[in-house]
């Protein structure tokens, strides 16, 4: 198996010759030109990694040469061949683009750790370019978030405030209305963008896993542990940690979390030895943090470490305007390639979404939107595409308390003190009213339950 194609251009036949013998016994792939428009021709043909070319060629300039040819193919590393002490061609050459040069008087022994040296920098540059290519198609930007709705404008705009910051957010929001989208372009907006981004959710390990899974361990650290393993802090080192369900942390690693964001150093499972990293964590919660904190179920001091930027994000019912945008984005994301045949979506349709309550929120319409397409045989989602709960529950009207405005007054008091964990001198402060109004206004909420 060839190691890699190399390209000599060189007009004199007994150099050429030499250099394609000693590279060839490595196991390359040799190609020769002895003109600039030779070493084109192949060049247009074949994918070559790495070309020696000589400076004085029977057609042109090699030096011109090597110009022209990073313009057409500059993945390519190119190390220039020149006569003994001719510095000034070799100092141009590396001007327009050669990786190094080779006098023709070298010994044969340096041919080859170059060509590995230009090799190795093209290894390199390719991983980066794949790197760059990964992030901006796998991870969502602040482009991809879908919505105009005022609060989750609200959302973006402090998102995109918080992303050029090294500090630590704090995703507030049911499940499935996007903190990881979120988290993913603070991460595409930050600059470590460039570097990795892992995310895991605390709620689906035990303890024991959790801690293996983000510290790593050591050899013999306890049964099964026959090797050093590395954890995500580690993998993550220079780019972004998403910790999801952070509120499901079992107390004694909330304790090393904080460490870790302290001082930036941890200690793997069974082992003594403190290691340093540079990461960012961007943590995200369904539950009511403050209220765990009063039960003693999550720290007071890790709250507040996390809690220096947080994001609300809203429920999808509260945010219905949004819907249409994010029902068509859906269509035509699942419609690529697998559901050609269907263009659109009914009125009726669209009508049924509007009305559903959505508590599952943008993952739960997506599944609805997906579940639909396998069901149509025609060019548009109708009704009869919708799961049966959708299809009966969402016809009944609307109740008439939707429209009392004692119980509008009533909710939104509601969500407001959800906001604040309960804390009702704040919700006081956010609704503008004195805390005494707020008090009564509870107290006439709960004669009316009675």
């Amino acid at each position: 198996m060839s190691i890699a194609k190399v390209l000599i251009v060189e007009d004199e036949n007994d150099v050429r010759q030499l250099l394609k013998r000693v590279i060839a016994l490595e196991g390359f792939t040799m190609f020769e030109a002895a003109s600039c428009k030779a070493a084109l021709r192949i060049l247009e043909t074949e994918t070559i990694d790495v070309v020696l070319c000589d400076v004085k060629l029977p057609d042109g300039d090699g030096v011109e040469l090597i110009k022209q040819i990073k313009a057409l193919f500059p993945r390519l590393e190119i190390i220039v061949l020149t006569a003994y002490g001719n510095i000034p061609d070799s100092v141009r050459a590396i001007k327009n683009g050669a990786f190094d040069y080779l006098t023709k008087a070298d010994d044969n022994e340096r041919i080859l750790p170059l060509l590995y040296r230009a090799l190795e920098r093209i290894k390199q540059e390719k991983k980066a370019f794949q790197l760059e290519k990964q992030t901006s198609e796998k991870y969502a930007t602040f482009e991809t978030i879908i919505g105009n709705t005022p609060r989750i404008v609200e959302a973006k705009v402090l998102a995109q405030m918080a992303a050029p910051t090294e500090v630590p957010v704090l995703l507030l929001g049911e499940t499935g209305s996007g903190k990881e989208i979120f988290a993913q372009a603070i991460h595409s907006a930050s600059r470590r963008s460039k570097k990795t981004f892992l995310g895991l959710n605390c709620s689906a390990f035990s303890s024991n896993l959790l801690e293996s899974e983000l510290f790593g361990y050591k050899s013999g650290a306890f049964t099964g542990a026959t090797k050093d393993k590395r954890g995500l802090i580690e993998e993550a080192n220079g780019g972004t940690l998403f910790l999801d369900e952070i509120g499901e942390m079992p107390l004694d690693l909330q304790a090393k979390l904080l460490r870790l964001l302290e001082t930036s150093e941890f200690i793997k499972v069974g082992d003594t030895h403190l290691q340093r990293v540079d990461i960012r964590i961007i943590a995200a919660t369904n539950r009511n943090l403050a209220q765990d904190i009063r039960d003693g179920k999550f720290r007071e001091d890790l709250f507040y470490r996390l809690n220096l930027i947080t994001i609300q994000l809203p429920a999808l019912r509260d945010r219905q305007a949004d819907i249409p945008l994010l029902a068509d984005y859906f269509l035509r994301k699942l419609t690529k390639g697998a559901y050609p045949h269907v263009k659109g979506m009914s009125e009726s349709y669209l009508s049924h979404l509007l009305r559903h309550d959505w508590r599952g929120n943008i993952r739960e319409l997506k599944n609805v939107i997906e579940r639909s397409l396998i069901l149509c045989s025609g060019d548009r989602l109708t009704i009869e595409n919708l799961p049966l709960e959708l299809q009966y529950t969402t016809l009944k009207t609307k109740s008439p308390s939707a429209f009392d405005l004692a119980r509008v007054e009533h909710e939104h008091i509601q969500r407001v003190l959800k906001y604040t964990g309960g804390n009702k001198a704040r919700a006081a402060k956010l609704l503008n009213i004195g805390i005494a109004t707020l008090y009564r206004k509870l107290e006439e909420d709960k004669m009316n339950e009675k």
